[in-house]
């Protein structure tokens, strides 16, 4: 089972195994602020809940930029694997300016694309092929790319991930 860490502000830090949470948390350094009730953990002279959610009792400083990395499985996800030429599904990446012209590997040149949109287009922009993308590419952000483990995310954690 998996805990959502978050920051003293409620901020969305991590997602750490529930055992890590409960040493947190019994350490003094975390409050359970949601668990299971259903499944408690038990001990050799008490009993504690098992932590879904859990706060920070003091606040960590954290980067102003957590930048996302650029991935092929990222890029996949924040298209909703639609081709972003086609909108059918799309199973490739395709940099909209080709790298052999200059085009980097960035979240703002590489889109979704299907196969049969990615062989057609090949080494040319979508302007010389007389396309419109469907959407305009962009670094994704909100907590669910942030924070890792948040791609599968337990039904508590809503109200903390919605919120930042």
């Amino acid at each position: 089972m998996r805990t959502l860490v978050l920051n003293a502000g409620y901020e969305p830090l991590a997602v750490v195994s529930f055992k890590r949470a409960l040493v947190l948390v019994m350490g003094g350094k975390a409050t359970i602020v949601a668990a299971d009730t259903g499944h408690p953990v038990l001990g050799a002279s008490a009993q504690w809940e098992r932590p879904s959610v859990i706060l920070l009792t003091r606040y960590v400083r954290i980067p102003l930029a957590r930048r996302v990395p650029v991935s092929r499985r990222g890029v996949l996800r924040r298209d909703g694997s639609r081709c972003a030429y086609c909108s059918r599904s799309a199973t490739t990446v395709d940099h909209v300016l080709p790298r052999s012209r200059g085009g980097a590997d960035s979240w703002e040149n590489l889109v979704a694309c299907c196969l049969r949109c990615n062989n057609e287009k090949g080494d040319r922009t979508p302007a010389e092929m007389g396309w419109r993308l469907r959407v305009r590419p962009r670094a994704p952000h909100g907590a669910a790319w942030v924070v890792r483990g948040v791609e599968r995310p337990a039904e508590e954690w809503s109200p903390y991930l919605t919120a930042a």
